[in-house]
C-alpha cells in the first residue's frame, strides 16, 4: 500500500495537486472519501482519482465487485458499493447551524429530498433562503459552487432578507479565508473564488418562481426538467412551500393525494437525474385523536412519504 501516486495513470495536474495537498502515496487515501478529498476539483473527478488508486491496489475488492456487477445483467443496474461511491460524491449543502448540519451528515444532501416541517413563523423560509445561498460556497472552501431554484408558493420570498442572508455570507467566507493555514496556491485560489462570490452574484443566481395556485405548481414541475438543462449549474430546488396550494378548493382527497404523489415523485425524478438537492418546506396540521376526546396533536399536512428525511423545526 505504500506505492507511490506517481505511478499510477494519473494526469500530471491531479499527481500536483496530490502532491500539494499532502497526498503521495495509495496508503494515504485509503480512507479518503471523495468529499474529503478536496482539492478544487469537481466531485466527479476526485471520484475517478479514488477509483484508479484503489481499482490497482485493491484488486481482489475491485474482482468482488465486478462478479456482482456481471451476475447483475439487467440494465442499468448497480450493486451498492457503486452507489454508495455515487452518493459520496455529490457532497450537501451545509445550513451553518451545527446541529443541523451533524443531524442531516454534513449538511441537506445531494440527489435526495428533504422535508422541513413547522408551524407558521418558525423559519422555514429562513431555512430555505440559506440553503440558497449556502450551495452557492465555492469549491475552494469545500462548497458546492452551484446556483438555486426557489419555488414560492405562499408570496414568502422577501428579497431583502436574501440580501441580509447574502451579506453575512461573503462576510463569513472571507474570515474563513483570512483564518486558514493555507499555502499560498490555495489562498490565490480562494481569493479568486471570493470575487465572485459577492451579494450581486449571489442573487443572480437564485432563480425564483412565484405559484399562484396548485395547477401553476404541477406545470411548472414539468418545465423545470428543461429549466435544468440550459442551467446545468442548478444544485438546489426550494419549494415553499409543498402543501400550500394542496390545502384549499379540494373535494376529490383522493385527486389531491395522486396530484401531490405525482409531484413529489416529479422532484424525486429531477434530484437524482440532475444531481442536485430538493428542500420541501411544509406546514403542519392538526391531527384529533378520535379514541381520545379533547386529545390532539400536530402533523405535517397532507402527510407526504416520499422524502429521504423530515425535520420538524421546532422552537
Amino acid at each position: 500500500m505504500q506505492r507511490e501516486l506517481s505511478t499510477f495513470p494519473l494526469s500530471p495536474n491531479y499527481l500536483q495537486k496530490l502532491s500539494i495537498a499532502g497526498y503521495n502515496t495509495a496508503e494515504d487515501l485509503k480512507d479518503v472519501s471523495p468529499i474529503e478529498l478536496n482539492l478544487s476539483l469537481e466531485r466527479e473527478e476526485a471520484l475517478r482519482i479514488i477509483q484508479t488508486v484503489r481499482s490497482t491496489t485493491e484488486p481482489q475488492q475491485s474482482s468482488k465487485t465486478n462478479q456482482i456487477t456481471s451476475s447483475n445483467n439487467v440494465p442499468g443496474s448497480k450493486n451498492a458499493y457503486d452507489i454508495l461511491l455515487q452518493e459520496q460524491s455529490y457532497g450537501s449543502i451545509v445550513t451553518f447551524c451545527e446541529q443541523l448540519d451533524d443531524m442531516l451528515g454534513g449538511g441537506v444532501p445531494v440527489g435526495k429530498i428533504t422535508e422541513f416541517c413547522g408551524a407558521p413563523g418558525i423559519g422555514k423560509t429562513q431555512i430555505g433562503i440559506q440553503l440558497a445561498v449556502d450551495v452557492q460556497i465555492p469549491d475552494e472552501f469545500g462548497g458546492l459552487n452551484g446556483e438555486a431554484i426557489y419555488i414560492d408558493t405562499e408570496g414568502s420570498f422577501i428579497v431583502e432578507r436574501v440580501v441580509d442572508i447574502a451579506a453575512a455570507a461573503v462576510k463569513h467566507m472571507e474570515h474563513v479565508a483570512h483564518s486558514s493555514e493555507i499555502d499560498e496556491t490555495e489562498r490565490s485560489l480562494q481569493t479568486e473564488a471570493m470575487r465572485n462570490f459577492q451579494v450581486e452574484n449571489i442573487l443572480s443566481k437564485i432563480y425564483v418562481f412565484r405559484c399562484h395556485d396548485y395547477m401553476q405548481l404541477i406545470a411548472l414541475s414539468h418545465v423545470l426538467p428543461d429549466f435544468l438543462l440550459e442551467h446545468s449549474k442548478v444544485k438546489l430546488i426550494v419549494v415553499d412551500s409543498i402543501a400550500f396550494q394542496f390545502r384549499h378548493d379540494f373535494d376529490d382527497l383522493a385527486l389531491r393525494t395522486r396530484l401531490l404523489n405525482g409531484l413529489a415523485q416529479s422532484f424525486i425524478k429531477m434530484a437524482c437525474e440532475n444531481q442536485l438537492a430538493v428542500v420541501l418546506m411544509n406546514q403542519m396540521t392538526t391531527r384529533v385523536k378520535t379514541s381520545q376526546l379533547g386529545q390532539s396533536h400536530l402533523i405535517p399536512a397532507l402527510g407526504l412519504q416520499t422524502c429521504t428525511s423530515r425535520l420538524h423545526v421546532k422552537k
